[in-house]
């Protein structure tokens, strides 16, 4: 195969597994090519990932160690994201009754969810993380193009414990949003003891939920080394946790005057 269809395609198997970790031999033996070449593709194969902002190569020596693409999203892109997100969801008739905005479609749409989980995956990529876990529902699809990112299993915490899922641990936890005590469950089967998580959902006000998975984490000896949601509110401005990166801050949904208004967040 000639350098220029041999980059291209090491840029497809390399984007198409991000996180993956490739030996060199795989590519050596693939392309009939010595380890001096694959070198000088690489290097091409970063120099154009960089530059598209998608991301980068990482090489890593020594015995265990091999390629892998690490994906990204540059700050151009970012801003557009959040551009067009605050465009969306800007609109009145977003309003729902008692100040609430429906975001279902965003937290649905590939495109957002895509680019969206690039932002949260470029960050936490180095945190050693053994899973990536978010609470059911809306926050799923994100949360699942986060764990393909960055090749790592997703676990969903569920509101209530459901038989199919065997021996569960459940706690009660205050949730901020609805002003009450509410209730997840996680199976003892889908995380080992002593590892550590992402967790990623898709709305943040408080900070309630977000301390409820910490704790029932807790229970398992898991150490949360990342947060993310999609969306954040700027009030409360104490939260209950500290460290969550998010996408954008809702300022005020003012429903008599029909009013919303949404900032890009300073976090990331």
């Amino acid at each position: 195969m000639k350098k220029n269809k041999r980059i291209g395609a090491l840029v497809d198997e390399l984007t198409s597994n991000p996180g993956r970790l490739y030996d060199s031999k795989h590519f050596c033996e693939k392309f009939g090519i010595a380890k001096s070449s694959l070198s000088e593709d690489m290097k091409i194969v970063n120099e154009v990932l960089r530059e598209n902002g998608s991301g980068h190569v990482e090489s890593i020596s020594g015995v265990g160690g091999g390629i892998r693409f690490i994906p990204g999203i540059s700050e151009e892109k970012t801003a557009e994201l959040q551009n067009a997100l605050i465009e969306i969801l800007s609109d009145s008739s977003r309003i729902l009754g008692g100040g609430f905005l429906y975001t279902a479609d965003i937290m649905y749409e590939s495109h957002f969810v895509r680019d969206m989980a690039k932002v949260f995956a470029m960050r936490f990529s180095g945190l050693g993380a053994d899973y990536v876990v978010t609470v059911e529902t809306k926050g799923i699809p994100l949360a699942a193009q986060v764990a393909f990112l960055l090749n790592l299993p997703l676990v969903v915490i569920r509101r209530e414990a459901m038989y199919s899922e065997g021996s569960t641990v459940s706690i009660n936890y205050f949730s901020g949003s609805n002003q009450s005590i509410r209730k997840m469950s996680l199976a003892k089967r889908a995380v080992r003891q002593g590892t550590k998580a992402i967790v990623i959902d898709d709305f943040m006000k408080g900070g309630g939920s977000m301390v409820g998975v910490r704790e029932i984490l807790g229970e398992f000896d898991i150490e949360t080394v990342g947060m993310g949601v999609a969306l954040e509110s700027r009030e409360p401005i104490k939260k209950r946790v500290d460290g969550c990166l998010s996408i954008l801050i809702i300022e005020e949904i003012d429903e008599e005057a029909g009013r919303i208004r949404i900032s890009p967040s300073e976090n990331l």
